[in-house]
């Protein structure tokens, strides 16, 4: 059983991935597609959304492996 303390890491480690996403659009819709700074925190809202699910798989994975190797056999 995965210990409590785990999810608080892999949310520390959601909210780096969280902010660097919202950079990365950030920077996407101001520099390519010319928008204005509402229409580009719309755009990061969308982004934020639609990344949810994976954002928190991919959190818990990174987090994870930090910490535990993978053994095949």
């Amino acid at each position: 059983m995965i210990e409590p303390g785990f999810f608080y890491g892999a949310m520390y480690v959601g909210y780096a991935i969280t902010v660097a996403t919202s950079i990365l659009a950030f920077l996407i819709a101001i520099l390519i597609f010319n928008t204005t700074f509402l229409q580009s925190l719309g755009a990061i809202f969308g982004v934020l959304f639609f990344m949810m699910p994976i954002n928190l798989r991919l959190s818990r994975i990174i987090w994870i492996n930090m910490f535990v190797e993978f053994d095949k056999h």
